[in-house]
């Protein structure tokens, strides 16, 4: 009965509540509230980017993954280096390049090293590289250089001006442009043209002059000298027994061509002996 009476007395004395009640509670509402509108706010503005730099399952905006790589459509602006495998355009649409101050490139080697370098400055153009080659579609050498020679596989090589050569130069042919003159020049030292077979000049429209300050010498090792024209002059002859040039009277028109040991030609009187003095032949 004891026992009875105690649990009815425990059942009738009041029940204690555990919860959050007051400022507490009034604090913890306002705190979900704020955080609710952060994360409203927060996906108003991802949604917000989202439609402005056009993502999309396939990419952003004009610029799409592919299988392959990034295919950009309309203008790009690398505001730092750009390492790139590959750049192509497609198919039918052109590339182009520009840069404010100077567009370079480079290839390295697997240690890092610069192997070869390409510099389009504002007033200069570089490339730095072992080789440099210039080919046709065919696959032909149109132009090649390297440390050692300069090939040109052109057919013919055209300069509008003069041009300096300060090594030897083996070519084919000189021709000068229709019209215009052709002259080659060493201002302070000699010239030299060369050829194993043969050595031909020719002037179809006009005269080949040359004139030197000293000596002109023409020399055949192992053939002769031929000089053949319906006149050959040689003005200013020396004549035996005058000391000097014939004086060119009207009735003296005929002269002998004599020759000394040493090979010098000289007049003499068409009546007279075919001799001179050693002031003459000296």
């Amino acid at each position: 009965m004891d026992s009875q009476h105690r649990a009815a007395g425990l059942s009738e004395e009041p029940r204690g509540t555990v919860g959050i009640y007051g400022w507490r509670k009034r604090c913890l509402y306002l705190l979900i509230v704020v955080l609710v509108a952060v994360v409203i706010v927060n996906l108003s503005l991802t949604l917000w980017l989202l439609k402005v730099m056009q993502f999309s399952s396939e990419g952003m905006g004009r610029l799409k993954v592919v299988e392959d790589g990034l295919q950009l459509r309309g203008r790009a602006m690398v505001l730092d280096a750009l390492v790139a495998s590959t750049i192509r355009s497609r198919p039918g649409v052109p590339i182009s390049v520009d840069s404010s101050h100077n567009f370079s490139m480079s290839a390295r080697d697997h240690l890092g090293r610069t192997v070869s370098r390409l510099l389009l400055g504002s007033d200069h153009f570089e490339c730095l590289a072992r080789g440099f080659r210039v080919t046709d579609p065919k696959g032909e050498v149109l132009f090649s250089a390297t440390k050692g020679e300069v090939e040109i596989g052109a057919e013919s090589l055209r300069v509008t001006g003069g041009v300096v050569f300060e090594g030897s130069v083996q070519t084919p042919v000189v021709r000068a442009e229709s019209g215009f003159d052709l002259k080659l020049e060493s201002p302070t030292r000699s010239l030299h043209v060369k050829a194993p077979q043969g050595i031909a000049l020719e002037s179809r429209a006009g005269d080949i002059s040359a004139s030197c300050l000293t000596d002109m010498k023409l020399r055949s090792i192992a053939g002769t000298v031929r000089l053949e024209a319906a006149n050959v002059f040689l003005p200013g002859l020396r004549e035996a027994g005058k000391g000097g040039a014939p004086s060119g009277r009207a009735s003296q028109d005929v002269y002998q061509l004599c020759a000394c040991a040493n090979g010098r030609v000289f007049l003499a009187q068409p009546d007279a002996v075919c001799a001179a003095d050693s002031d003459v032949c000296r």
